[in-house]
């Protein structure tokens, strides 16, 4: 069959940044994406080989349970037997002001969560449950941090987020590797990416943020991956045969 050929990719926070690169990538090697964002990206759209092969929606991932049932009624309405695979990548992240919990707006605080760890574990719920029939590969790619296992000042949102989703991602592959085609999911840290959010840490203030130096020394001895490298060296960890035999991983170990 030849729609057998076809690989259905979801991914969040694909307008820019790293999001962008994998969304281009993927488009690049053919795959079918649905893009979920806060704004749609006209990068992106140049990517696609013809209009069909991308879908963009508008949606704020802190309303997650909306984004979560809107995922599960379109994932309803596909036919299985048209594709040979189907991930999903939650790759949309925020990072609040960068300073101690006591000077953080509980609001922005509640946000990053809802974004980071509370918007994952929901889109991941109704992706794994609308799938649950489907016999074909099936992928959750959480993308973590370093910052999820390693506690530091003025990062409590950040490092929460993070280090809650390497936790879900784990418990997750207990319950899928129990079921007769579970689906494999990996917590992935991608390294340390030259995006908006290393130029928010290096400007951070010292009396807010005492790893600033670390931060600003990463950019200034050159030691950044692009936002393309990463995105390469994230998507052939998906690509790799033993995907989800390590749940926790970092690409840093390949």
């Amino acid at each position: 069959m030849p729609g057998m050929t076809k690989h259905l990719t979801i991914l969040t926070g694909g307008s820019r940044g790293m999001g962008l690169s994998m969304g281009q990538l993927l488009l690049q090697q053919g795959h079918q994406l649905l893009s979920i964002a806060r704004k749609t990206s006209s990068a992106l759209t140049s990517s696609a080989s013809k209009p069909e092969q991308l879908l963009q929606w508008e949606q704020d991932l802190a309303q997650s349970a909306a984004a979560a049932q809107r995922l599960a009624t379109w994932l309803g309405t596909m036919d299985p037997h048209e594709w040979a695979s189907i991930t999903l990548i939650n790759n949309a992240g925020v990072m609040p002001q960068i300073a101690p919990l006591s000077q953080v707006p509980a609001a922005d605080m509640i946000n990053a969560l809802r974004v980071g760890l509370e918007a994952p574990m929901a889109l991941t719920g109704a992706f794994l449950g609308a799938t649950e029939s489907w016999q074909i590969p099936r992928k959750v790619l959480n993308i973590s941090s370093g910052l999820g296992r390693r506690a530091m000042a003025s990062q409590a949102s950040y490092c929460t987020a993070k280090a809650g989703m390497d936790q879900f991602s784990s418990c997750v592959a207990l319950e899928e590797a129990a079921k007769p085609n579970g689906a494999r999911i990996v917590s992935l840290a991608p390294g340390v990416i030259d995006t908006d959010m290393q130029v928010q840490l290096r400007s951070a203030a010292s009396t807010d943020f005492p790893d600033v130096g670390r931060f600003a020394g990463l950019h200034s001895n050159g030691q950044l991956t692009s936002a393309d490298d990463a995105a390469a060296r994230v998507l052939a960890w998906l690509a790799r045969p033993d995907f989800g035999d390590q749940v926790v991983a970092d690409v840093r170990q390949a």
